[in-house]
């Protein structure tokens, strides 16, 4: 006695994916994906790396070195994640921020009391430390501009022949 067939199941606005379709790396570029395949293509026998290298169009070195690190990104997914909380950077900004404008307040208050102890003992404040003044630092020249003027010392160095072609350049420094 035959049974009849299942009732076909009721069309949704999305179609069904199969089992074990979950996108492995939506953000992976086409070409990503092409060498992952082919380098696991390898791994797994079904081609041999001169064929692989040919079909990446890739030199059959080079190929060794992408698998190379295609293999060292595969160890690394592959270590142990740390459980919990994973530290925010954004958080622990907001957080010294915070701290940093507390213990400036309190550092102003801080101020305060000791000049309002001062005034009561009847002592002076302090002077203010003078600032420390800076020698004034040469404005550095760009490199090639130096060489460029130490070839042409050396060229005049050698003899009045050497530099006539150099004499109708302009001297260094000068625009």
């Amino acid at each position: 006695m035959m049974t009849p067939p299942a009732p076909a199941p009721a069309a949704t606005s999305q179609a069904k994916r199969p089992r074990n379709s979950v996108p492995l790396a939506p953000e992976a570029s086409k070409e990503a994906k092409r060498l992952a395949a082919v380098i696991l293509e390898v791994l797994a026998g079904v081609r041999q790396p001169p064929q692989a290298a040919e079909a990446l169009q890739l030199s059959l070195p080079r190929y060794y070195q992408v698998e190379v690190r295609a293999l060292r990104g595969l160890l690394a997914a592959c270590e142990p994640r740390p459980r919990g909380r994973r530290p925010d950077v954004a958080r622990e900004l907001t957080g010294l921020r915070q701290q940093n404008a507390r213990l400036q307040r309190e550092l102003a208050r801080q101020q305060a009391l000791l000049r309002l102890a001062q005034r009561a003992v009847g002592v002076a404040p302090a002077a203010p430390a003078p600032k420390a003044s800076r020698k004034k630092r040469r404005q550095r020249q760009a490199r090639a501009l130096t060489v460029a003027a130490r070839l042409r010392q050396e060229a005049a160095a050698e003899g009045p022949a050497a530099s006539e072609p150099a004499a109708s350049e302009p001297a260094a420094g000068s625009p």
